[in-house]
């Protein structure tokens, strides 16, 4: 029972009823040392310490009525960072005024790379807002331009 995807399947209500979504989930180290880090994420693209407990806690419960998962690992329930890559481009659309850095394939306007806000999502295409030197513009990047996204951080 200790297939990612399976263990994904059984706690997706868990984490429903947490109103949390998932990010991601691995197995990490090996023997007495293994981890099962859960990374879930708000909504809107936040996270706090306090509700990493809750569902840490909620889990926990769980999956220690689960048949077949080994005993011998460390549940840990964290998020995702605040530079996290963004896996479906998406989850952009739920957050306010995301911040971005994404490399694309190919050029557009002579640059193949771009951090700045997101300021519209579709199904084909993000508008990304970002500086210039002195002057904000923005750039309409296809989605199947893009190489890498992630959330960036802003000073």
């Amino acid at each position: 029972m200790e297939k990612p995807e399976e263990l994904k399947q059984m706690i997706r209500p868990i984490l429903e009823e947490c109103q949390v979504n998932l990010y991601d989930l691995k197995w990490t180290g090996s023997g007495k040392n293994r981890t099962l880090e859960i990374s879930i994420v708000n909504p809107d693209g936040t996270m706090d310490l306090d509700t990493c407990a809750a569902v840490s806690e909620r889990l926990s419960e769980f999956l220690d009525t689960v048949e077949g998962l080994d005993d011998a690992y460390t549940l840990e329930v964290c998020s995702p960072g605040a530079e996290r890559e963004i896996h479906d481009v998406q989850e952009l659309a739920g957050m306010t005024s995301p911040y971005v850095y994404l490399r694309l394939h190919h050029s557009i306007d002579k640059k193949n790379e771009y951090t700045g806000e997101v300021t519209a999502v579709d199904q084909e295409k993000i508008t990304v807002s970002y500086k210039d030197k002195t002057r904000t513009k923005e750039v309409v990047i296809p989605l199947d331009e893009i190489s890498y996204i992630r959330l960036a951080v802003h000073i």
